[in-house]
């Protein structure tokens, strides 16, 4: 097992991405912390996670609010004793124009989630990350890396993110932590149903993402697991500040 008796810390881990990298981690020997505000769907999660190995801490939060932050380190330090791996996955997605009235309200929103949090949680976990020579995963996207109607919001704040990264790998490179980003591609998660499309709607965006991928397929959750085991363990030594495209060929189109 690649993560035996390693501390990590997820967060956004109550659905998606997130959920299906702390039941990879748990089947890979981890012990894990899992973060999101939702309750009942993180206990959905312990479940899977008990089930491919051992019972994770749940903490339910709000990864935008710094009284939160502080409570998350500080209940995995107090829990487990140390911290090995942090996966900044919480992230949330909108559509939005410069024309629209309400622009910088949704631009903070995305921006507390997506960019500040992160920050935030970063400055509070490397103290002890860099104790255990660890490793930050910060989940970003292929959308960093090019422009497409209505979400400058989002691929703002996932370029950025992207830039935070190289920041810190360098930063924390002589201590020994490495620092990188996952940029998936479409996936399949309750992204969508989180933002209000009905079914119809949904199935619709999911075809369009389809077809927007040289090999016309979205991607499963658990795909992007199996990245982030690798990019976690000691087998990604030698990866630090680089961003892991795992897009379907987004990109290419």
């Amino acid at each position: 097992m690649s993560l035996k008796n390693k501390v990590a810390l997820v967060t956004g881990a109550s659905s998606g991405i997130g959920a299906a990298i702390a039941v990879k981690f748990v089947a890979e020997g981890a012990k894990v912390a899992i973060v999101g505000r939702n309750q009942k769907k993180l206990a959905a999660v312990s479940e899977e996670c008990q089930k491919n190995g051992s019972q994770p801490l749940v903490i339910v939060a709000d990864v935008t609010k710094e009284d939160d932050a502080n409570r998350i380190i500080n209940d995995t330090i107090k829990h487990y004793g140390k911290l090995d791996i942090l996966v900044n996955n919480a992230g949330i997605w909108n559509i939005s124009s410069i024309f629209d009235k309400n622009v910088m309200e949704m631009f903070d929103k995305v921006m507390a989630t997506n960019l500040r949090a992160v920050v935030y949680l970063t400055h509070l976990a490397a103290p002890y990350i860099i104790e255990t020579k660890g490793n930050i995963i910060n989940m970003s996207s292929v959308d960093a890396m090019f422009v497409y109607e209505n979400s400058f919001i989002y691929n703002t704040s996932k370029a950025a993110l992207d830039h935070f990264t190289r920041c810190m790998a360098f930063e924390l490179a002589p201590k020994g932590v490495r620092v990188n980003t996952i940029n998936p591609g479409p996936v399949k998660t309750d992204i969508l149903e989180n933002i209000g499309a009905d079914p119809s709607t949904q199935a619709s965006i999911l075809e369009d993402w389809r077809n927007a991928t040289a090999l016309k397929r979205v991607a499963d959750a658990e795909e992007i697991a199996d990245l982030a085991v690798f990019v976690a363990s000691d087998k990604a030594r030698s990866i630090t500040g680089t961003a892991l495209l795992t897009d379907n060929g987004t990109l290419l189109k």
